[in-house]
């Protein structure tokens, strides 16, 4: 088996010791990790989230059974710092990502952490990239204007990605309230919830026309059913399957150009390895599906 190779300073780095990590110019694919957790309503230990998703994922084939994305490069960096408030954890967010960004080549992999953090990354990608979309997996909405006395809760997330005019596509969404529901309807926010995506299958779900080129995509890992990943902070029945979540993003990679991408609110149950590897899996699915497409 593989260890979990960590770079100077301590920083584990993604895959282990199958791929010897890649020079920030030189690699395409940025792992940046960012262990948030401040507002978490249910279950907790998002931010042991990153670091248990790199430790897993030196235990991954290089080869996905398509192709060999770490062979595009992958380089590790240190998990953002982000202790203090909110908005000073979520602008030291915003700066790592737009450091990755200074790289021509470079698309971050960012591994959280709650939910909150992606409208600290799709602020900084939207800021390199101009106008893109969110394609948003999720069990949740995340449309609620303040949550728990907060508007940065990971409840309110897609809410403040929307209000800042980035364009969102709903997938597997099938737990919101009736606030979340009617400001989806009232800002024509598209979606495909859980419940119609097992009716119609994978092959009928297409991004709206008139969908930005550039798409960043927000994977929530509840999104995932929860007798496939357990180990998140609210686990939901009904949700997608493995294979469909990837089949969706390769889709979505293949129609559309992929310029970043986070993994969010995996909160790792203690000797329930399966949990950890998938995600780790998922991370790499991520990273080929990317490799393969625009």
């Amino acid at each position: 088996m593989n260890n979990a190779r960590e770079q100077s300073g301590g920083v584990l780095n993604f895959h282990g010791d199958d791929v010897a990590p890649s020079a920030p110019a030189a690699a395409r694919f940025h792992v940046i990790p960012v262990p948030y957790e401040k507002t978490v309503s249910y279950g907790h230990g998002t931010a042991a989230g990153p670091a248990a998703i790199l430790r897993a994922s030196a235990q991954l084939e290089v080869f996905d059974g398509k192709s060999s994305p770490a062979e595009d490069g992958i380089f590790t960096a240190a998990p953002v710092d982000v202790s203090g408030n909110a908005e000073q954890a979520l602008a030291n967010i915003r700066a790592a990502v737009a450091r990755s960004l200074e790289n021509p080549k470079a698309i971050p992999i960012v591994l959280g952490g709650e939910h909150t953090i992606s409208s600290a990354v799709v602020a900084a990608v939207a800021e390199k990239h101009g106008r893109i979309g969110v394609v948003h997996f999720d069990a949740h909405c995340d449309l609620r204007d303040t949550y728990d006395g907060t508007k940065w809760s990971h409840a309110c997330v897609m809410r403040r990605i929307h209000e800042a005019g980035i364009p969102l596509f709903q997938i597997g969404t099938r737990s919101y309230c009736k606030e979340e529901c009617d400001y989806r309807a009232e800002n024509g926010i598209g979606f495909i919830d859980a419940e119609k995506l097992a009716r119609v299958g994978v092959e009928a779900v297409m991004l709206p026309a008139n969908f930005p080129e550039k798409i960043f995509i927000s994977f929530d890992i509840d999104a995932l059913d929860s007798a496939v990943m357990p180990a998140t902070g609210t686990p939901c029945p009904g949700g997608l399957s493995y294979w469909d979540a990837l089949r969706l993003v390769e889709k979505f990679t293949l129609s559309h150009k992929c310029v970043g991408c986070d993994l969010v609110e995996f909160a790792p149950i203690p000797n329930l390895h399966f949990c950890d590897f998938a995600a780790a899996q998922l991370a790499y699915g991520l990273m080929g599906c990317i490799s393969r497409g625009r």
